[in-house]
């Protein structure tokens, strides 16, 4: 079985790669290793890893034409919001062309595709108001990602719908788990705060550290992921990726002193316009084929913790 991930030299992609090569399947990975590195994938040889751009479309159809891929997940995108703010003519091209021609490709040249999953986010949401956050409520994004993420996930439902094509969309939250890249500019915040313990740092809180979200220990994203994979009703279907509880700034913060047996200095400030208070995921859908998050926040951010304290 092939299967191709993009942005796969990633944080999330790599994790995936891993899963799947394990799991004995011939594992592709178009990233063009801006903000991937091939460290993360080292049991990937050269032939397999294919340093390139999603916006390559003539490259990109070549590539499909030519391998006639079982699964494609795609996760290639520029994922920071502020980028998105600054070049929103650059992320479209990335976030939403670049989706389209991979769908399109895959359509005429890709006989053999059993499931294409397309990498959504729950910035869609916005700041709107109602919890837990539901597929179906109205959405309000604030950003370009945003606008792009959804755009995107919107056309690989309508592929399915148009040409039947086995398609499904999956919204993450906040993800996290090794090989996270605190420097990065989408890092998000639990990985700023694990890095501020290493260091002793002041950490920030910006509001009241009452804000809450719903973070998603890696290995959990992999096993929703293999599951939509082979799972036929999930065709056509957009999905909440998420863990379904909501946990406060401050509650992460308790744990990390408690892992780390020290605290460190922190501070608050004005929280940031357009910051979201509360968010978290209804998942119903999602468990019902199957899917049930395994690592608690307390486990997940151990294991992180252990893993960036050994690497």
């Amino acid at each position: 079985m092939k299967i191709l991930i993009t942005g796969g030299a990633g944080f999330i992609g790599s994790h995936l790669a891993e899963y799947f090569n394990e799991q004995n399947y011939e594992v592709f990975i178009l990233d063009n290793l801006k903000t991937g590195y091939h460290s993360n994938v080292g049991f990937i040889d050269n032939a397999h890893l294919i340093d390139n751009d999603v916006t390559n479309s003539q490259f990109v159809t070549e590539l499909i034409k030519k391998e006639q891929f079982d699964y494609v997940i795609h996760l290639a995108a520029v994922v920071s919001v502020v980028e998105t703010i600054k070049n929103p003519i650059l992320s479209q091209s990335v976030n939403i062309e670049a989706t389209l021609n991979m769908l399109e490709s895959n359509r005429q040249y890709n006989k053999n595709l059993k499931k294409f999953i397309f990498a959504s986010s729950a910035a869609v949401y916005g700041n709107t108001e109602g919890l837990p956050k539901k597929v179906n409520t109205f959405i309000d994004p604030e950003s370009p990602y945003a606008i792009e993420k959804y755009a995107a996930e919107q056309y690989t439902k309508l592929y399915n719908k148009l040409f039947n094509m086995p398609t499904t969309s999956l919204r993450f939250f906040n993800i996290y788990g090794p090989r996270q890249d605190p420097s990065s500019p989408y890092s998000g915040v639990l990985s700023i705060m694990n890095e501020k313990f290493q260091n002793d740092d002041t950490f920030t809180f910006f509001g009241d550290g009452e804000q809450t979200r719903d973070f998603v220990y890696v290995k959990d994203l992999v096993q929703a992921v293999s599951i939509v994979l082979n799972n036929e009703n999930a065709n056509g279907k957009i999905y909440n990726l998420g863990s379904g509880e909501q946990i406060s700034l401050l509650q992460i913060f308790n744990t990390f002193e408690k892992l780390y047996n020290k605290t460190i200095n922190y501070k608050f400030s004005d929280s940031r316009s357009g910051d979201i208070k509360h968010s978290y995921a209804q998942i119903e859908e999602l468990t019902s084929l199957g899917y049930k998050p395994k690592y608690s926040v307390e486990d997940g951010l151990a294991a992180y913790v252990n893993y960036t304290n050994h690497s």
